[in-house]
């Protein structure tokens, strides 16, 4: 048994504060300057917060190790578990041919690099994390703009950028409904209040993305594509969150802002469109071999570009069915809940935490639904079960070192939970008054960057937001969904999803240089996130529900 303590250095909350933060400041200076390979760097943070856990916080060793063992429990399943039969699907199209097709598809609407960067890592990402979310959207969006021609390093970069304002809502919705159970508040309330946030930010993004491509020059001859599909994403997700429906606000709006952009390059196109250099298996060249060559331009049939859309057309029928009342109900049956042997954890108020407590929601999962879309996906596109087997091993062969690196870092979030490190950190933020509505973002942001998932940030600090709202006289509704919008732009820097980017583009080692690449539009974003939360306290509070 454990009962949290959140002041345990000299009694001083700021300084315990301090001593909590280290396992993240060493995570993110192994990972962005000295360029530590993500699985040692997290497994190095990982045995930092242990010793903090047991020599500052006080808590036993054998408690510290259980929630250590939960923490990547959980970070297999569900967080893998979708990972991992997502990119199954992929490799089974890329077995076929069948990701050729599509690529060539894509490549079809334009052959301007920037305006793939939007259409492919924007608009079909965003409908990617609807559906799955948890990094599939990154995996497969970054491999999609290799093929594509892109540099690894920069595909990876776009994948994560972009990934950013559709996760609040990404897995249909989870982050919100999540918060809405540990807040007590309307999750459609607080899904039309996230939809008052992230839509603005979701204008700037696609700019962002082909600034990233090809710099000031690119933002210059391609900006009305950029600011079309940003404003119709904005427009789609605001108005399906507000007056439709929160958990398909982001497919409405990904297809809405893809069709928007596909109209557009009927119309207009730039001037001179941007190829980049051909990349070769991972490498720049002058020249294309032919082989490069004859797979951009082979001519493809009708039927053909029909399987090549199957697998997603097929992701979107499962996923939906799912959400079918009468249908969930039934999947909810094999969802089981079990308290983790031997783990007893109690708050700083004496209450028993609910982090002992493990969800084993079989069926409902979106990586269980991953899963029964690939055996339609297999029949669909013709494959035989040794075939099938063999794409799976492929996936889990590119995903080796993800997984190792994925569940020791939510072994880290979970003890850093557990003993108080993270409350400690939060609660420093939450009694800053009425500033607080400035820093609310910043919780949220530190608790994706820390646990990968925005669902896990909002379980780790949403009743804390709240409880900082009332004791500052703020909303209740503000704060709490300023800790889902914040929490997306934390998503780019998580070392989860970095390494699953790394992994996706064949760069594996390397995540501390896609950690610098994004860092920066991280913490832009996230400072104006943070500006636009203090004035929808006051002269912007026109904005909250």
């Amino acid at each position: 048994m454990y009962q949290q303590i959140l002041d345990p250095v000299a009694h001083s909350l700021a300084w315990s504060a301090l001593v909590a933060a280290l396992p993240l400041l060493v995570l993110f200076v192994l990972l962005g300057v000295l360029r530590v390979t993500a699985w040692i760097a997290s497994l190095v943070s990982l045995a930092l917060s242990i010793v903090i856990a047991v020599a500052v916080y006080g808590m036993p060793i054998g408690q510290t190790l259980l929630a250590g063992s939960e923490g990547a429990a959980f970070g297999f399943f569900p967080i893998l578990w979708i990972v991992i039969n997502a990119i199954w699907v992929f490799q089974m199209t890329v077995a076929t041919g069948h990701f050729d097709v599509l690529r060539r598809s894509f490549a079809r609407v334009s052959d301007d690099q920037r305006i793939q960067a939007i259409i492919i890592a924007f608009s079909f990402g965003a409908l990617i994390e609807a559906l799955a979310g948890f990094g599939t959207p990154v995996a497969v969006t970054s491999v999609m703009l290799i093929a594509l021609g892109f540099n690894p390093l920069k595909a990876a970069v776009l994948a994560l950028t972009a990934n950013t304002a559709p996760v609040a809502f990404g897995a249909m919705a989870t982050p919100i409904i999540t918060l809405g159970k540990v807040t007590g508040l309307s999750s459609d309330t607080l899904g039309a209040m996230v939809g008052r946030q992230t839509p603005i930010l979701a204008v700037f993004v696609p700019l962002v993305l082909v600034l990233i491509v090809d710099g000031l020059r690119g933002v210059r001859e391609t900006w009305p594509v950029a600011l079309v599909c940003g404003i119709v994403f904005a427009l789609g997700q605001y108005a399906t969150s507000n007056f439709v429906s929160v958990p398909l606000a982001d497919v409405v709006a990904a297809l809405l802002s893809a069709a928007a952009v596909v109209a557009m390059v009927r119309v207009w196109r730039p001037r001179e469109p941007y190829t980049g250099p051909a990349v070769i298996a991972g490498g720049a060249a002058d020249e294309p071999t032919p082989e490069f060559a004859e797979r951009v331009a082979h001519p493809d049939s009708r039927a053909d570009v029909i399987r090549a859309y199957a697998p997603y057309g097929i992701i979107i029928a499962v996923f939906v069915v799912c959400q079918i009342p009468a249908v969930k109900s039934l999947l909810d049956r094999a969802t089981y809940t079990v308290k983790w042997p031997g783990l007893h954890l109690f708050n700083a108020q004496g209450e028993e935490l609910t982090l002992s407590t493990f969800s084993l929601n079989l069926l409902t999962t979106p990586g269980s639904q991953m899963l029964v879309a690939g055996l339609i996906t297999m029949i669909a596109l013709r494959l035989s079960v040794p075939r099938a087997l063999r794409a799976y091993g492929t996936a889990l062969h590119q995903l080796r070192w993800a997984i190792v690196t994925v569940m020791t870092v939510l072994a880290l979030a979970f003890v850093m939970n557990a003993s108080g490190q993270t409350i400690t950190l939060g609660t420093l933020m939450a009694g800053a008054g009425g500033a607080f509505a400035l820093l609310s973002p910043i919780l949220g942001w530190l608790g994706v960057a820390v646990t990968g998932s925005d669902t896990s940030s909002n379980s780790l600090f949403g009743a804390l937001q709240v409880t900082a709202a009332n004791q500052a006289g703020l909303s209740e509704l503000l704060m709490a969904a300023g800790n889902s919008s914040g929490g997306v732009l934390g998503k780019m820097i998580s070392p989860q999803n970095l390494v699953i980017a790394a992994a996706a583009v064949g760069l594996n080692g390397k995540e501390g240089d896609i950690f610098r690449r994004v860092v920066g539009w991280s913490l832009v974003f996230l400072a104006f996130l943070c500006v636009l939360s203090a004035l929808q306290t006051s002269v912007l509070s026109w904005m909250v529900p």
